[in-house]
C-alpha cells in the first residue's frame, strides 16, 4: 500500500467523527450514539478536512495503476465536493429526498435494534435530535442571509414530510420506533421520552420551515445555469453539453416509445396502444399483488433468484455479496432506494420502498426491472463488490467514493443487460423495463428543461407545446403523458427533480456513458472482447466519476 492509499484511509478515519450518521450508513463502528454537527462550524470542519486532504494528495506520485485510479478518483470527487461546500450548495440544499434532515431520519433504519446497547444508542441519537435540528436551523438562516436558499416550494414540501413523520395517525416515526424496540424499565422510559423530544423537534422544524425559512426561499424552482452546471458535473463526474444532452433526451424517448408500441402489440394485439397494453396488464390478476408485505416478499424472492442464476455464469459474485434484504421503509414518502452493506457485511445491502399512503395494490410487471436495478446485477452487485474488494481498493474507494452517474448509470445499464440476457422475455416485464427507461429519458428532458428554462423544440417528436418555455407545470404534464406510474409516486418523482437539480438525468446519461465505454472496449479488443471480463474489470475499479472511469478503462 502506497502513500495515496494511506492518505485515503486516514481520510476515512478523520471523516467519520465529523459525519457520525454517515459512519453508520457505511458501517464504520464507534459513532452510533452521535449525530452530525449541522452548524455552520460543522460544515466548515468538513470543508477544511477536504481542502487539507486535496493539498496533501496533489504532490503524491502514484506507485501503481491502482493508486493512479485512486488519485484520479479522489481529486475529481473531493474537488467537486469542496466546490459545493464552498459555494453553500451543501449547507443550503433542502429538498424532498436529500438533505441533512433526511439523513438524520434515515439513519435509524440502519441501526442495530437487538440488545440493551443497541437500544441505548438509538435513545442517545433521539436525544440529540433537538440540538441537531437547532444547529441546522442556524445554518439554513445564515446561508439564506448570504443568498444561498432552496426553492420555497421545496421548503413547504419538506415541512409536510415533517408533519407525516410526527402525526400519530400517519407515519408517527419516532414513537413507533421506540415502541417497536420493546424496552422496559429506566431505559424504556428514557427511550420514550427521547422519542417524544425528537417528535417535538421535528414538528417544530416543520413549523420553522413554513413560517421562517419559506418566506426567504427562492420563488423560482429553476436552479439556473451556474448552480445546474455544478450539480450536473457533481452527479455525473463528467462535463456534458447540456443542450446536446437535452436534444438527445427527446430522440431517446422517441426511440423507446417506438419500442414500447411494438411490445404493446404483442400484449394486446396488432394496433394496440401502449395504454391499452398497460390496462390489460393491470387487469391481469396474475400480475397483481395485494398488500405491501406480500409485495416485499415477491421482491425478495426475485432478488434471490437473480443472485443464484447470475453467480458463476455472467458474474462471479463473492459469498458475502449474495445476501440482499428487501425492506419496507417506515415512512410513506414514495421513494425507492438502496442502502449499502456495512464494511464487515454484518449488515447486508438492502433495497427499500417507502410505500405511498393509500397504495394497496402493486403491479409486478412494472417492478421486475426495479428489482434488477436495485439488486443484482444493479446497485447491490456494484456497491457490494466494491466494499468487498479490500485487496484492490483503499477504504475511501470502498466506503466513501460515490458518483450518481456511475452508480445509477450502471443500474440502468444492468436493467438493459438483463433484457439482453433473456430475463425480460415476458412482454409485460419488458414493457415495464421500457417504461422505466422512458421515465429516465423523460426526466433528462424535464430536468434540464425546467432548471435552465429552455425552449421546447418547435420540431419535438411529440408535438408538445412547441416553442414554449419549460415551467414546473409543463414538466408535470410531460411526465404524465410519457410515463405510466401512479400519480402518487410520479408526483414525488416530479417534486424530487425540482428540488435536486442535475441528479435525475444522471441515470440515463450515466447509462449512455457506460454503453459508450463498453463499445470503446469492444472496438479496442475486437474478437478478444469478453463481456464478463469487461464487467469484472470495470467493477474492480470501484466507484469513479464517469470521466475518470473512461480514462481508467482506456488504460486497461
Amino acid at each position: 500500500m502506497g502513500q495515496i492509499d494511506d492518505l485515503a484511509n486516514r481520510y476515512v478515519d478523520e471523516w467519520a467523527p465529523l459525519n457520525p450518521t454517515g459512519a453508520t450508513f457505511i458501517g464504520v463502528p464507534g459513532h452510533d450514539r452521535e449525530l452530525d454537527d449541522l452548524s455552520p462550524e460543522g460544515f466548515a470542519a468538513q470543508a477544511e478536512l477536504t481542502r487539507r486532504t486535496l493539498a496533501e494528495l496533489d504532490p503524491l506520485d502514484p506507485g501503481s495503476e491502482s493508486e493512479h485510479v485512486a488519485k484520479d478518483a479522489m481529486q475529481e470527487r473531493l474537488g467537486l465536493e469542496l466546490a459545493r461546500l464552498d459555494s453553500g450548495d451543501v449547507a443550503s440544499g433542502l429538498n424532498v429526498i436529500a438533505s441533512p434532515l433526511h439523513g438524520l431520519r434515515m439513519v435509524f433504519d440502519l441501526m442495530p435494534t437487538q440488545g440493551e446497547e443497541a437500544v441505548a444508542d438509538i435513545s442517545a441519537r433521539l436525544a440529540g435530535f433537538p440540538r441537531a435540528l437547532e444547529q441546522y436551523r442556524r445554518t439554513l438562516l445564515e446561508e439564506a442571509a448570504r443568498g444561498n436558499v432552496s426553492a420555497r416550494v421545496q421548503m413547504v414540501e419538506v415541512a409536510e414530510q415533517c408533519d407525516a413523520w410526527t402525526d400519530p395517525a400517519r407515519d408517527n416515526f419516532f414513537h413507533r420506533l421506540a415502541d417497536g424496540l420493546g424496552a422496559e424499565g429506566t431505559l424504556g422510559a428514557e427511550l420514550r421520552r427521547n422519542a417524544a423530544a425528537a417528535t417535538a423537534a421535528t414538528a417544530g422544524f416543520g413549523a420553522f420551515l413554513r413560517g421562517e425559512l419559506a418566506p426567504l426561499g427562492r420563488e423560482k424552482q429553476a436552479a439556473g445555469p451556474e448552480l445546474y452546471a455544478r450539480a450536473s458535473q457533481y452527479f455525473l463526474g463528467a462535463r456534458v453539453d447540456q443542450q446536446e444532452t437535452y436534444e438527445w433526451g427527446f430522440a431517446e424517448l422517441a426511440r423507446l416509445e417506438q419500442e414500447m408500441r411494438v411490445v404493446a402489440a404483442e400484449i394486446a394485439g396488432p394496433g394496440a396502444s401502449v395504454d391499452e397494453a398497460v390496462a390489460r396488464l393491470d387487469a391481469d390478476p396474475a400480475r397483481r399483488i395485494a398488500g405491501k408485505e406480500a409485495f416485499r416478499d415477491w421482491m425478495q424472492a426475485l432478488a434471490d433468484k437473480a443472485v443464484s442464476e447470475l453467480d458463476g455464469t455472467h458474474f462471479d459474485i463473492p459469498a458475502p455479496v449474495r445476501t440482499i434484504e428487501c425492506c419496507l421503509a417506515p415512512t410513506s414518502d414514495g421513494g425507492i432506494y438502496y442502502t449499502a452493506p456495512s464494511e464487515d457485511f454484518s449488515r447486508p445491502g438492502r433495497m427499500w420502498w417507502a410505500v405511498p399512503e393509500g397504495q394497496k395494490q402493486f403491479s409486478t410487471w412494472r417492478e421486475v426491472t426495479t428489482v434488477y436495478h436495485e439488486g443484482v446485477p444493479g446497485h447491490y452487485l456494484q456497491i457490494g463488490q466494491t466494499i468487498y474488494r479490500a485487496e484492490l481498493l483503499n477504504r475511501w474507494q470502498r466506503l466513501l467514493c460515490f458518483c450518481s452517474g456511475h452508480s445509477e448509470g450502471w443500474a440502468l445499464y444492468a436493467e438493459r443487460l438483463m433484457d439482453d440476457l433473456g430475463y425480460l422475455s415476458d412482454p409485460g416485464d419488458r414493457l415495464g423495463m421500457l417504461d422505466g427507461q422512458a421515465l429516465r429519458a423523460s426526466r433528462v428532458i424535464v430536468d434540464i428543461g425546467m432548471h435552465l428554462e429552455l425552449q421546447i423544440p418547435r420540431d419535438n417528436p411529440f408535438g408538445f407545446h412547441p416553442g414554449e418555455r419549460w415551467t414546473p407545470e409543463l414538466g408535470w404534464e410531460f411526465l404524465r403523458a410519457h410515463t405510466r406510474m401512479n400519480d402518487e409516486v410520479l408526483r414525488f418523482e416530479w417534486k424530487r427533480y425540482l428540488g435536486w437539480p442535475g441528479q435525475a438525468p444522471s441515470y440515463k446519461v450515466g447509462e449512455r456513458i457506460w454503453l459508450q465505454a463498453r463499445a470503446d472496449a469492444q472496438a479496442r479488443r475486437g474478437g478478444d472482447f469478453d463481456l464478463k471480463v469487461f464487467h469484472r474489470q470495470a467493477l474492480d475499479l470501484g466507484a469513479l466519476g464517469l470521466d475518470p472511469l473512461r480514462k481508467a478503462l482506456d488504460r486497461l
